[in-house]
């Protein structure tokens, strides 16, 4: 990873989302699955912008995975990306009343980095739908329509080399695959890190992270 880092504004941040929503309107999420922390604002973004007159709102739900060494961090030091997957918290689809069977479901999270969660995440919930279209007695097989369909959101996806796969089918679907943006390989930091959002926004801005033209 380079050393350059990148101060994102929550301007930037709410534009990307409006500019992707569109496309991800095409994909038509039942729900979003964010993964925390930094698919929590992206999300809640997202899902203003994929409201339909007379449609009730995409449900948004969490889950924390944890990819970094140093967990104290709150941005003032590049975060280095771990090798392990901690599962702080996922969803009680039974307190939820969340069944995932035949649903499109978008999982949304910052940056696409080494991919390791997102890889994580989406082999976990494709566990979770296959074990509920079981416990339905549901043959996935024979009724190949009810298979749970994933998408994926990121507002950026890192050009370089990935540490886990996500399947070709997904990756290859502009309608499943999102970035709003392929970026180099440098530091991002998010306003939702910063202790001085002031100092953050500024840096932001002249680095030309801020508002961009249509």
């Amino acid at each position: 990873m380079s050393s350059d880092k990148q101060y994102i504004s929550y301007n930037n941040v709410h534009q990307l989302c409006q500019e992707a929503a569109e496309k991800i309107k095409q994909f038509k999420p039942d729900l979003i699955i964010a993964i925390g922390g930094g698919g929590f604002i992206p999300a809640r973004i997202l899902r203003t912008f994929l409201k339909e007159p007379n449609v009730p709102t995409v449900r948004i739900f969490a889950i924390i995975l944890s990819l970094y060494e140093d967990i104290k961090s709150v941005g003032s030091v590049e975060e280095k990306p771990g090798v392990t997957v901690h599962r702080t918290q996922w969803i009680d689809y039974e307190q939820c009343k969340l069944d995932l069977v035949g649903k499109n479901v978008l999982i949304v999270d910052e940056v696409d980095d080494t991919r390791t969660t997102l890889h994580y995440a989406l082999s976990e919930l494709e566990k979770d739908a296959a074990d509920q279209a079981a416990a339905q007695g549901i043959d996935l097989e024979a009724q190949p329509e009810r298979k749970t369909k994933f998408g994926i959101f990121v507002l950026h996806d890192k050009l370089k080399p990935k540490k886990a796969d996500l399947p070709a089918e997904l990756l290859e679907d502009k309608t499943r695959y999102i970035a709003a943006r392929q970026v180099p390989d440098y530091w991002y930091a998010y306003p939702w890190e910063s202790t001085d959002i002031v100092t953050h926004t500024r840096k932001a801005v002249e680095q030309g992270n801020d508002v961009f033209l249509p």
